[in-house]
């Protein structure tokens, strides 16, 4: 029986089997998969599609009139797809004819691009230029490019976008080239190859004086060190970035005021930073890239240094103000737990490569290789892993256990309740739970099996 389509403006869909097939059903403006991982294919009816990578570059021109299906390659996984009343099937693969079910996505997921970094490479040496045609003509690694060149590959081909308000982390070890991606945004450090658009402006384009007002307008960078300068009040440190382009001191001290009130500083403001504590003096290094009201926030492991109370104390009180102040960030740690709780996507990076894109289920659940499975193997899934993901569709499941006619006394959960939400429905009763949307529409089972293999990482 075909499932009707779901009243939803934007559907979020994970798990799609390797070789599936996806159809998509309604009205398509721009269906996009952010997965890098080609797999699955999408045919989608509507003005055109965009390609499966994580940069969401369309692959075809627009235009195309309704009706007419393009085919493409996209990834296996979770994505976006912005559309009017449609639905996803994978119509081949394991869970052939199980609907993609709708979520209330993050806004921030959908909305325009501010950042693209474009196969962006940096090598450090004399030889950069030799050594980035032999890595690009021979496939040679990291270590045969310093004995041959002596030069040193900080980042390799990176590519993905930022959207508007999205908390996008990037995380690696160290030394895997997270800090010198960063870098190369507000251009203190040159790339060897590749661009980087600012609401499609090409940075390295820039004129000095462009590129000075970039970094004092429109972008704010917050280090781990945060390089106050001690003779100055809080106040003074904070307001100094507006005292570079000659505001005037009451206006500047007024932004102060207001920007110290923010990061929860009142009464702090005549202080000098040598009286503050680690925590609050990042709260001034923060405020400072605040006052100049940058679209786009660049922090570079802010918390690292700090003791875990502190740190995850300021972990909520960052990401309360992204959801009043809605800025783009691209929040650099080591740290994965840090970049599943603060992040929208995560881009993991080894040896200056980007090896996986994605959102925290997604990488958590569906670890690229056996490096990001190492880093996730120790990540409790409760808080994670959604019904969504674990769900048999109800044709499934009636199937193989019989008729759902009577489901008057079994639990019910949205398709986004966490396994810690479903385990806390599924105590003491001895019926699977149904998910549903919103509107009332059955849309999977979740049975205590399924359960128990989420919560172990098998789903």
């Amino acid at each position: 029986m075909k499932d009707p389509a779901l009243p939803v403006d934007s559907v979020q869909f994970s798990a799609v089997p390797p070789g599936s097939r996806v159809r998509q059903e309604g009205s398509v403006e721009k269906p996009a998969i952010a997965c890098k991982r080609k797999a699955a294919t999408v045919e989608c009816e509507g003005s055109g599609v965009q390609d499966g990578n994580p940069h969401r570059r369309p692959v075809s021109p627009s235009g195309r009139p309704p009706g007419v299906v393009e085919r493409q390659e996209f990834g296996h996984g979770s994505g976006i797809c912005t559309c009017s009343k449609s639905l996803l099937h994978v119509e081949t693969g394991p869970q052939a004819g199980a609907p993609m079910i709708g979520t209330s996505t993050d806004p921030r997921m959908i909305e325009d691009k501010v950042i693209e970094i474009q196969e962006v490479w940096k090598i450090f040496g004399e030889k950069a230029e030799e050594a980035l045609d032999a890595v690009r003509r021979e496939g040679i690694d990291k270590a045969e490019v310093l004995e041959r060149y002596e030069a040193v590959v900080g980042v390799r081909d990176v590519s993905f976008d930022v959207n508007s308000g999205e908390i996008f982390c990037v995380m690696g070890l160290s030394g895997s080239g997270k800090s010198t991606l960063v870098r190369h945004i507000n251009r203190l450090i040159e790339p060897t190859h590749g661009q980087i658009l600012i609401n499609g402006e090409d940075v390295g384009a820039l004129s000095p004086a462009e590129l000075r007002a970039l970094r004092a307008d429109r972008i704010g960078m917050v280090f781990q060190n945060m390089a106050l300068l001690p003779h100055r009040t809080v106040r003074d440190n904070i307001a100094f970035a507006l005292e570079l382009r000659n505001v005037d001191t009451y206006t500047r001290h007024q932004v102060a005021d207001r920007v110290i009130e923010t990061v929860s500083l009142q009464g702090y403001g005549d202080r000098m930073p040598s009286e503050l504590s680690g925590g609050m003096q990042q709260r001034v290094g923060l405020a400072r890239a605040l006052a100049a009201d940058p679209e786009i926030l660049l922090m570079d492991e802010p918390f690292s240094a700090l003791d875990p109370l502190i740190r995850r104390g300021l972990q909520d009180e960052f990401l309360e103000l992204s959801r009043t102040m809605r800025k783009t960030t691209i929040f650099i740690t080591h740290d994965l737990d840090e970049a599943i709780r603060m992040g929208s996507r995560i881009a993991i990076m080894k040896d200056g490569e980007v090896v996986q894109i994605g959102t925290p289920e997604y990488i958590v659940t569906n670890p690229a290789d056996e490096y990001v499975a190492d880093f996730v193997q120790g990540i409790s899934r409760l808080k994670l892993v959604f019904a969504h993901t674990i769900m048999k569709p109800p044709g499934q499941y009636e199937a193989e256990n019989g008729d759902l006619s009577d489901m008057s006394d079994w639990p019910e959960a949205d398709p986004e309740a966490d396994l810690d939400r479903l385990v806390n429905l599924i105590i003491g009763v001895d019926k699977p739970i149904a998910v549903r949307t919103e509107e009332g529409q059955l849309v999977g089972i979740v049975t205590k099996d399924a359960l128990l293999r989420g919560i172990q990482g098998e789903a």
